[in-house]
């Protein structure tokens, strides 16, 4: 049906074609794959629970910074 859509030549669709099929039934690499995208999820959302319990703590220590900076000279 993509082949309709996107005019390649039939000898490079049918390679396309082979190609899609035997990913989809490789199953080797699947786990790594898998697992590399949790381990980036886990640290992305680690990343942002630290940084929602750190940035209001964060921005009264600047506002408290700057509020006594007036007072230096």
């Amino acid at each position: 049906m993509w082949q309709k859509i996107i005019k390649i030549p039939r000898k490079a669709a049918e390679i396309i074609a082979e190609a899609v099929r035997v990913l989809k039934n490789d199953e080797r690499g699947l786990s790594g794959v898998v697992v590399a995208i949790l381990l980036i999820l886990v640290a992305v959302l680690a990343i942002v629970l630290i940084w929602g319990f750190l940035s209001g703590w964060l921005q009264e220590l600047w506002e408290q910074i700057t509020s006594r900076a007036g007072g230096i000279s």
